[in-house]
This record gives C-alpha cells, structure tokens and sequence, in this order.
C-alpha cells in the first residue's frame, strides 16, 4: 500500500514497480540516483537557459548585421523577448527554436520524474532531492550578473 503522509525508512518503491529497495545500501544508492538526478536537472535548465539566450543574440545580430532598423513592412515595436518575434534567416531561428523545444522536453520531464519521486513520500528521497536541486543550483545556476537579460521597458506591465 502507498503511503500518503511522509515517512522515513529504507522500503521504497520509486518511480517504477522493479525500483524497490529493501536494504540500506539499496536504498542509499537509490537515494543517491535522486541526488543525481536532481543536479543533472539544474545543468540542463542552466544549459537550456544558456542555449535560449545565445540563439536569441544570435537571431539579433543577424537581424541587425542585415541593416540596423527594422524592414518598413513592419511597424515599430518594443523590444521585448515575449512581444516581439525576429524574422527567420535561413530557417537558423526554427532549427534554434526546435532545439529548445527538445532541450525544453527532455528538461520538463525530468523535473516530473523528480517531484513523483518526491511523492513517494519518503523523506530520505525529499531530502536527497533538495540538498541535489540546492547543489546543482549553487554549481551551475549561481553565476555571477552577466547572465542576467534587462529589458529596458518603461512599461510597468511588460
């Protein structure tokens, strides 16, 4: 039977019916698979942020290395990420976004694995997951200000 409330030991079935542990080195190393996961999670995301924010540089100099002001078949728009759309060239921007899209996929399924074996409702598997999330955040997502995208936007609700 499924618990519903947390609570600690080493029995755990874990994503699948196979992935049972009944001993404390199984259930270690199950716990270290979620540690694991939870920081392959964090690397991913930063690489899918990082990945989004050099196709969309490189989708702005070549629409700015084209000429400098916008084609006069479109009107003047703010330049902010989710209102404003670059042309393609070349199909580069589709194939770009494609790649995000998987990088995006592959990254939400994932963190879905993760927070069902969160609801196993082992606390060793909560505590595994978090003290991951919380390494690969330090290690990967804490960068210093130059990942940073400001969009200057007198707009407050922009």
């Amino acid at each position: 039977m499924m618990h519903m409330t947390f609570y600690w030991g080493k029995k755990v079935t874990l994503l699948f019916d196979f992935w049972k542990t009944d001993s404390w080195t199984s259930y270690t190393l199950t716990l270290l698979a979620c540690l694991i996961f939870a920081v392959f999670y964090q690397y991913m995301e930063e690489g899918r942020q990082r990945f989004k924010l050099i196709s969309s540089l490189s989708a702005k100099k070549g629409f700015a290395g084209a000429n400098s002001v916008p084609p006069p078949s479109q009107p003047s728009r703010i330049n902010a990420p989710l209102l404003y759309s670059l042309p393609t060239v070349g199909g580069r921007r589709y194939a770009a976004r494609f790649a995000g899209a998987v990088l995006f996929g592959v990254n939400s399924a994932i963190g879905y694995m993760l927070m069902l074996a969160i609801m196993s409702f082992n606390a060793g598997v909560l505590i595994a997951i978090v003290v991951g999330l919380s390494v690969g955040y330090l290690h990967f997502r804490s960068g210093g200000e130059e990942d940073v995208v400001v969009v200057d936007n007198p707009c407050a609700c922009a």
